[in-house]
């Protein structure tokens, strides 16, 4: 066999050079990691404008190393089901909000009515409670939450009437989320709750299968519940926090960088959910009474003499519950 000159194997080796750059170009642009973050908020709501953001931000950070993709409305599954896909590592992101105290039960205390102020004190709350405390307890269960966001302030629409006081929702069929607290609260003002998806909330509303239901007023609207339920009580029962979360298998496979980039996002997304919240909250206030839904005040007095039970309950039930509420509570 004859030899190659060494000009031609040169020549080659330049070829051959080229070709294994262009492949390696190649496998790194094929490297990209996609990272589906997945909420059950409807078009126009607070989590797909905070999912949106976060995306947004987080990919100007990423570049060409990762792209965060934003799925709404249910379509990666409910609370419960996304969150269960967290912990198996089949899914990257979610926005649990109440379904958290399904998972950790200190979470609950987010259930306790009346506790949290106004959103510089959600703040203090995240960093002297949230953080040291019910983070590490959420990765110890396969969740990694990145920030607080907000689902925000909860009030109770319903068909059967008014609710001023907590004697008014006895015997109201009213849909809760996943999360035993919130049941056992509405149970204790008199209500028959029942924990469901809120993707099934509408058409259990048309239908007549719940009287009502409680939720955020960014969550209301966009879930079009105006056009099935005749009362909204501005109740504010509750503030409830949403938490972007990754699945700490998912979260750990990443690279260094990567994982910076989106810590880095979630916390840098905050100041834009509770600007935005606090502006649907005066926006979509007015939208609901055009839509003809008649819209009332409470007697906050009556429910919080009512919530007296679920606090002792939860502090009697829940290891360090009590310290927990404290904590919060002198945050005010």
């Amino acid at each position: 066999m004859r030899s190659i000159p060494s000009s031609r194997r040169t020549v080659l080796a330049g070829v051959a050079a080229a070709i294994g750059l262009g492949l390696a170009g190649l496998n790194t642009a094929q490297a990209q990691t996609d990272i589906k973050f997945g909420h059950v908020g409807n078009p126009g709501s607070l989590f797909e404008a905070s999912a949106n953001e976060f995306a947004r931000i987080a990919n100007a950070k990423l570049g060409n190393k990762a792209k965060v993709t934003v799925y709404g409305s249910s379509q990666l599954g409910g609370d419960k089901e996304m969150v269960q896909k967290l912990k198996l590592g089949t899914l990257d992101f979610a926005l649990p909000s109440s379904v958290m105290t399904s998972e950790v039960d200190l979470f609950g205390i987010f259930d306790m009515p009346y506790l949290v102020a106004n959103r510089d004190h959600m703040k203090r709350i995240e960093k002297e409670v949230v953080r040291p405390t019910l983070f590490p307890m959420a990765e110890q269960k396969g969740l990694k939450i990145l920030s607080v966001w907000e689902n925000g302030y909860r009030h109770i629409t319903n068909n059967k009437r008014p609710i001023v006081s907590p004697a008014d929702l006895q015997g109201v069929k009213l849909r809760t989320p996943q999360g035993k607290w919130r049941v056992k609260m509405f149970q204790a003002y008199g209500a028959n709750p029942t924990p469901m998806s809120f993707s099934e909330v509408f058409t259990a509303l048309q239908t007549g299968v719940m009287d009502g239901q409680e939720n955020p007023l960014t969550q209301i609207y966009s879930g079009k519940f105006q056009e099935v339920q005749k009362y909204l009580s501005m109740s504010g029962h509750v503030y409830t926090p949403a938490f972007p979360t990754a699945s700490v298998k998912r979260f750990n496979s990443y690279p260094a960088d990567v994982q910076k980039a989106l810590i880095e996002a979630a916390i840098e997304t905050q100041d834009f959910v509770f600007k935005t919240a606090a502006k649907m909250d005066n926006e979509l206030l007015d939208k609901v009474k055009a839509a003809g839904t008649k819209v009332n005040d409470v007697d906050s007095k009556a429910f919080v003499a009512a919530s007296k039970a679920i606090y002792e309950e939860f502090g009697q039930d829940v290891k360090g519950g009590n310290e927990l509420i404290s904590k919060a509570q002198s945050l005010r």
